[in-house]
């Protein structure tokens, strides 16, 4: 079976919502080096080949993504081929390569997809999509990257949230930007 991973970049205060300037995807800026994000994103790219996305996310995604040139991280070229799936029941013809949209009940659709021979299912952004993912009991793991801003405000991962089972921290890692990336699991306790 295959594991559907949440991956968020969160501010410490826990907000997920990219409002504001404190997130730039692929942009370290002058005074920030994120090499080792970056090469800790490329570890995870390696081993995952579905990407999951809700309707929102994958618009705005799809509209920034393909046109970039010049992408020196690697970003770019991942999303445009690795096998996207879209979680819509409006979305009918997706407009980029790789992409199958997922119409039918979110349990059953997300049940096959986990039980299909692969990799890695990773699901970034898309907040409704990912309260409705654990809602149902279907993540097998949370990655978050925690930048040190505090915003005060703004949409949080776990806000409303039920379904959340106990989790077990299994790896912290630091990064010389600031940035950790913790990873948790449900407890099995």
């Amino acid at each position: 079976m295959r594991t559907l991973v949440v991956t968020e970049n969160s501010t410490i205060d826990g907000v997920i919502e990219l409002a504001g300037d404190w997130f730039s995807p692929g942009d370290s800026g002058p005074d920030v080096d994120l090499t080792d994000v970056l090469a800790t994103l490329h570890e995870q790219r390696e081993n995952a080949d579905a990407f999951l996305l809700g309707r929102v996310t994958f618009e705005d995604m799809r509209g920034y993504w393909p046109n970039q040139t010049g992408d020196t991280t690697g970003i770019s070229d991942y999303l445009n081929s690795v096998s996207k799936y879209v979680v819509s029941s409006r979305l009918t013809e997706p407009g980029w390569g790789n992409t199958t949209v997922l119409s039918g009940g979110l349990r059953s659709e997300i049940e096959r997809l986990k039980a299909s021979e692969g990799k890695d299912i990773v699901t970034t952004g898309s907040i409704s999509l990912v309260r409705a993912l654990i809602a149902e009991g279907l993540v097998d793991e949370y990655r978050l990257f925690v930048y040190p801003v505090v915003v005060g405000e703004g949409r949080r991962l776990f806000e409303g949230a039920t379904g959340v089972p106990k989790l077990r921290l299994v790896e912290e890692r630091a990064f010389t930007s600031g940035i950790v990336l913790l990873r948790y699991r449900p407890s099995s306790e």
